[in-house]
């Protein structure tokens, strides 16, 4: 039998050149899409704030802050006091089911700086900083995908959760900016200082919370000390200026709003009512099982099933908190992972953008989904391969221990 002739020159490089011309063409078309959505996007934002200065969190979180200043940090939660510095402001906002500060102390303590200016200036300088933190996590996390990789900020920008998150003026940005920087100083060899990132989990704990013990269940047992003092020590901080009767005030708030409705929907009570709870117990332990599993993959991994695992098993989602998926997905996207990994990103990220017409069912299957390929992932390894940790920007390599 003669054997299979092997492509000559011309022939490899028409092949080659048709690949890299559909290539460039997929980017082209990224990149005209996603700017369109952000130049859309920011319109939307600006026009919302032209409309209502005051329609969004920076709101309550510049109203708190005053309220500390002038009354003592016990009083924030106060609904009276609340009520009376909105009305201070101008703002017409009357004290809601939605409408009241129950974000923990920090958020307050970070909005301090800010009330030194007028509120317009503030919100824009406020705005600034989460634009920054932005850009940071598309730094620190973004896959290395050559000249695709700016199409992928345009694309964040362009995303429905971040938007939103951005014309509310919510720091889950920051958190989102916590989580990225400890993997890339985890990466970097600094275990502790990428536990100490995490402390920005403490602006909103619902968005990482299983970051921390995900890390101790790797291996990583420093990271783990270092996020258990620095969120312990501002926990500690904020029930010393709360004291008891602040203290009982944030957790009636916290109490009322895990009773509204709007606050669930995208939570699993919404498919399975009370039967809910003990499946996102499940789900926890389930992730922490994964990320024990898939340690030897890859930080990336770890990271990633954390924060999808998380934010099923969490009983208080919005919309703009969804952000905290893309982030598990640029992570994943980052380990190289197999190429149809891509095609289910893209439709999961479709299926959050389209939440306000076709509603949470797709959100939450997809989200149930994602944690399918990662149990197949760290199920399927083999926990003998270990990964060699290099610097930031540079992908793992697996390397067998002797």
């Amino acid at each position: 039998m003669s054997r299979p002739r092997a492509p000559d020159a011309d022939s490899r490089d028409t092949l080659i050149g048709g690949s890299g011309r559909w290539r460039n063409l997929g980017i082209a078309a990224g990149a005209v899409t996603s700017v369109l959505f952000a130049a859309f996007d920011l319109y939307q934002w600006a026009a919302a704030y032209a409309a209502d200065h005051f329609h969004n969190d920076f709101t309550f979180y510049f109203a708190a802050a005053r309220i500390g200043l002038a009354h003592g940090w016990s009083s924030i939660y106060d609904l009276n006091l609340q009520q009376a510095q909105l009305d201070a402001m101008g703002s017409g906002i009357k004290i809601a089911e939605l409408a009241r500060y129950i974000s923990p102390p920090p958020v307050a303590w970070l909005a301090v700086p800010f009330t030194v200016l007028p509120y317009p200036v503030a919100y824009w300088a406020w705005s600034a900083v989460l634009v920054a933190a932005l850009g940071l996590v598309w730094y620190f996390a973004a896959p290395d995908a050559g000249r695709a990789r700016v199409v992928l900020l345009a694309a964040a920008v362009g995303w429905l959760p971040v938007i939103y998150g951005l014309q509310l003026a919510q720091p889950g940005l920051l958190v989102a900016l916590g989580v990225a920087g400890s993997y890339a100083l985890l990466r970097a060899g600094r275990p502790f200082w990428a536990g100490v990132a995490l402390a920005a989990l403490a602006l909103k704990p619902q968005l990482a919370f299983l970051i921390p013990p995900a890390l101790l269940v790797a291996g990583q047992r420093r990271a783990f000390v270092g996020s258990l003092i620095a969120v312990g020590l501002l926990a500690a901080a904020s029930v010393l200026a709360l004291g008891p009767d602040g203290v009982r005030s944030y957790f009636e708030r916290l109490s009322f709003a895990a009773g509204v409705p709007v606050n669930r929907e995208l939570t699993l009570t919404y498919l399975l009512g009370d039967a809910a709870r003990p499946a996102q117990v499940f789900i926890a332990s389930w992730t922490m099982l994964i990320a024990y599993r898939i340690r030897h993959r890859g930080l990336e991994w770890v990271y990633a099933c954390a924060l999808a695992g998380g934010i099923l098993a969490t009983p208080y989602v919005h919309l703009d908190d969804l952000a905290m998926l893309g982030l598990a997905a640029w992570l994943v996207l980052r380990a190289r992972p197999p190429a149809w990994t891509w095609v289910y990103v893209l439709a999961g990220v479709l299926a959050v953008e389209g939440e306000p017409v076709w509603g949470p069912v797709p959100v939450i299957v997809a989200e149930l989904g994602a944690l399918l390929p990662l149990s197949a992932a760290a199920l399927t390894h083999a926990p003998g391969r270990a990964t060699r940790q290099l610097g930031p920007g540079r992908s793992p390599q697996p390397t067998t221990p002797r």
